[in-house]
């Protein structure tokens, strides 16, 4: 009873309408009554690629060792990482399982869990909603527990009422102007081998800090530039790998696009990796923000065609469907915005995510988009 009350519970948060951060903390609090634990680590990710862009961390776990958690996630070859995690039954798992009880196979515990924490096991699982993975959860045991097939078993039970509160998350509020300021241009950043910034210009610390970060150099980067760092290494490796881009809010509520490539080195030189943090565009953030209202394949391309302006007889002809075919899916599209009418739904995605910016007083470059 105790389980199933917390499913609902976190069912609820995530149809509150919190923001992705204050939605994670309280699911995790809530996660807590029917499975305790000692740590976890909660992160959102680009569906696109299921690179991890932010982090909510519980108990012991903290910010100043995500270079390291990117390594292990990124560049090693451990028992698995997040996106193997998805792939599983139940897309979840547990390093004593996933080992055999053998925890020193893994390098992550044996260089890093261990060593700084005292884990005595971990269970991952991905967070996915509608066919599309947003996030992912790590939790942590210490004293030599483990977690059991029942706990995995639940834990992959509350995951979609976790997905579809960081999917709800993203997409709550609008932007602050204050705090997202008048727009610097493209922050970029050079991480060198050694994790520390070799150099960056002029906008890229007032970037780091609307990500969390502090000052370069002195305070640990953000989480999504760790992420980016450590997939920008494993694809110079393995070209195969997924580029290492990624799309995310700020807490301002600004959209960036976070990128990142490896240079070039000389000798033994380890990889130099440049880093590239800037403001989205409608053609890339447009889909995930459509996408985290949670519409379905056809609703998307409904909604599509009323962002570009046509009228309901047109999109039923371009989508080879009835009036009143495309009538029904705008009712089920305005229910799940939260809007009554097609004007409210050009408006809730527009205005929340881009009037701000033509409000700010910014003038457009010759691409088209705001002028930095």
């Amino acid at each position: 009873m105790r389980a199933e009350r917390v499913r609902d519970q976190i069912d609820g948060l995530a149809a509150a309408g919190l923001d992705w951060t204050t939605f994670g903390a309280a699911a995790i609090e809530t996660l807590r009554r029917a499975l305790p634990f000692s740590a976890a680590c909660l992160a959102t990710l680009d569906p696109a690629n299921e690179l991890v862009t932010a982090t909510v961390k519980w108990g012991d776990v903290d910010d100043d060792h995500d270079l390291q958690w990117s390594y292990y996630e990124y560049e090693v070859d451990d028992v698995y990482d997040f996106r193997a995690v998805t792939r599983r039954p139940g897309a979840v798992t547990a390093l004593g399982t996933e080992t055999g009880g053998d925890l020193a196979r893994s390098r992550r515990w044996a260089e890093m869990f261990s060593p700084l924490w005292d884990y005595s096991d971990e269970l991952r699982a991905g967070l996915a909603a509608d066919g599309a993975t947003w996030g992912g959860i790590a939790l942590f045991h210490q004293g030599g527990r483990t977690f059991t097939p029942a706990e995995q078993e639940f834990v992959s039970s509350v995951a979609g009422g976790f997905a579809r509160g960081l999917r709800a998350g993203l997409v709550a509020g609008a932007v602050d102007l204050a705090a997202a300021g008048d727009g610097d241009g493209p922050a970029v950043l050079v991480v060198g081998a050694d994790d520390e910034v070799v150099s960056a210009n002029a906008g890229a610390e007032a970037r780091i800090s609307e990500l969390g970060g502090g000052t370069l150099g002195e305070a640990p980067l953000p989480q999504i530039v760790c992420a980016i760092v450590g997939a920008a290494r494993r694809r110079a490796l393995d070209p195969t790998a997924p580029p290492p881009r990624a799309r995310l809010r700020s807490r301002s509520g600004r959209w960036l696009v976070a990128h990142a490539s490896p240079l070039v080195g000389r000798g033994d030189r380890g990889t130099d990796v440049v880093v590239t943090l800037e403001d989205a565009r409608p053609p890339e953030v447009i889909p995930l923000i459509v996408a985290s209202y949670g519409l379905t394949d056809r609703e998307r391309d409904v909604v599509g065609l009323v962002l570009a302006g046509v009228d309901t007889a047109d999109v039923a002809q371009r989508l080879h469907l009835s009036a009143y075919t495309v009538q029904d899916h705008l009712k089920k599209i305005f229910a799940k915005v939260g809007v009554r009418s097609r004007r409210e739904l050009v408006a809730r995605i527009y205005t929340d995510h881009y009037v701000p910016r033509l409000v700010g007083g910014g003038g457009l470059a010759p691409s088209g988009w705001f002028a930095g």
